[in-house]
This record gives structure tokens, sequence and C-alpha cells, in this order.
């Protein structure tokens, strides 16, 4: 991670992703005295929302590390550093878990769904936000292959899954949630804006790390970063799925 940009990347990752975050949030029956845990807090806007939505609850903002999120923003968000792996709730502590672009990077994360069904609360619901990357070939753009490879290579190595997203509604059905749904959205780079400066954030930081540990060339990640300026350039690089399921009162 670099750090020295990656304060920009959450800020990118909220202002492209947050819409529709609010939005899914919105299409459960949120109340005001819901306890709400969200997994991967990063700089805060989404535990922040839920903390105004939520006035006579409570949020938990867990992150590995905090040191994005602002503690004094809401009297009733709480962050919390802490490695999700491995942490636990008690049971039934909260009527909301929200997890975003998270859980596939967690050799754990089938494991964290089974948990987070006994944090909850009967009633509870689990939101779940996260991606489906294209598989290698998808792209028109050698570089951007030549990347995809290099960077599926990486994710297997430490036990990542970046198509994990398309697997998250049978997990959730197969653990015993119930009303399981799940929408889809292509996301589209070479568009200008932020999820294009987002995307260039991810390939520096990344491709910065492939390069040196030999999976990735250097004229590679020079080209992908070159395809951002060329008003030319149009590619899906993956589709973001969001799942949600409820835990079924006994």
């Amino acid at each position: 991670m670099d750090e020295l940009t990656e304060r920009d990347r959450l800020l990118l990752l909220e202002q492209t992703k947050d819409p529709a975050t609010i939005h899914a949030l919105e299409s459960l029956p949120l109340l005001e005295t819901w306890r709400c845990l969200e997994i991967g807090a990063g700089a805060g806007s989404i535990a922040h929302w839920l903390g105004e939505r939520c006035p006579q609850g409570h949020v938990i903002a867990a992150d590995i590390d905090t040191r994005n999120l602002d503690p004094h923003r809401s009297p009733n968000v709480e962050g919390q550093e802490v490695d999700i792996s491995t942490h636990t709730f008690a049971p039934s502590s909260f009527d909301l878990i929200h997890a975003r672009a998270v859980l596939c990077h967690l050799p754990a994360r089938d494991e964290i769904l089974a948990r987070a069904l006994e944090w909850l609360a009967p009633g509870g619901w689990l939101l779940v936000e996260d991606v489906y990357t294209l598989p290698v070939g998808s792209s028109p753009y050698t570089a951007m292959n030549h990347y995809a490879a290099a960077a599926r290579h990486a994710a297997q190595a430490r036990g990542a899954d970046m198509q994990w997203g398309s697997k998250i509604p049978g997990i959730l059905a197969t653990l015993g949630f119930g009303n399981v749904t799940a929408e889809s959205q292509l996301r589209l780079v070479g568009t200008g804006g932020a999820l294009d400066e987002l995307w260039r954030i991810n390939l520096q930081q990344a491709g910065r790390h492939l390069v040196r540990d030999g999976h990735l060339a250097q004229n590679d990640l020079d080209a992908c970063l070159a395809l951002l300026d060329d008003p030319n350039f149009t590619d899906i690089r993956y589709i973001g799925i969001t799942a949600r399921g409820q835990k079924l009162p006994a």
C-alpha cells in the first residue's frame, strides 16, 4: 500500500461508490435504533451516513487501519481497529452488517460471512458489495490483459479471489440467509472522471509491486497508465456485485 495515495484512493472510492451503496442501504427497512457494523470502513463516509440515519442506534466502523477515520465526526460512530478475519463479536450484536470492496481480499471471506450470520440479530440484514473481475484476455488492450494476468497471480498468492463477487448470493443461501437478492453493475473506465482516477491509483499502487516482484513489465504498466490519457480508450475491467440476505427469525 502506498500511504501517500491511500487516502486519495479511499476518497475516490467513496465518490464513485457511495451513491450505489446508499441506494442499496435505503432498500432495507432501516430503523433509527439499528446497531450497525461497517466492515472495512476506510475513510468512514458510509459509517457516518449510517450514524446519521440511525441516530438512536450505534455504528462500529471496523478496519485494520483506522488512521483515515475521523473519531469526532459522529457521536454514535465508534472506530475499532481490528482484523475482521480473526476478530469476533457477540451473537445478535447487530441489525445490519455492511462490507464493501474488502472481503474478496481476505482468505477467510467465506468464514466471515458465516460468522456475520451469528453476529446478526434475528431479522437483521447483511449487505455485501464486491467485485467480479473479468477473466484474463477479456480486454481488447494487450497491456490490460498483461496487467490482469499479473494481478490475478498476485491475488491468488495472497489468498484473494477477485472473482468472488459472483459466489456471494449462493454462499448466503447455503449458510441459511433468507430473502437473498443481488444486483450487478458494469464498471466502465475510459470515460473520464473519478472512476478513471480511482483506476489510475489502483494501477499505480498495485502495479508498482507487480513490477518489483517480476510479475509485470514496466512498459506494460506504463502502457496501462497511458491508456487512461487516451481519449479513444474505453474498457470494462470488472463488474460490481451487491448481494443482501436476512437472518430469519428462529
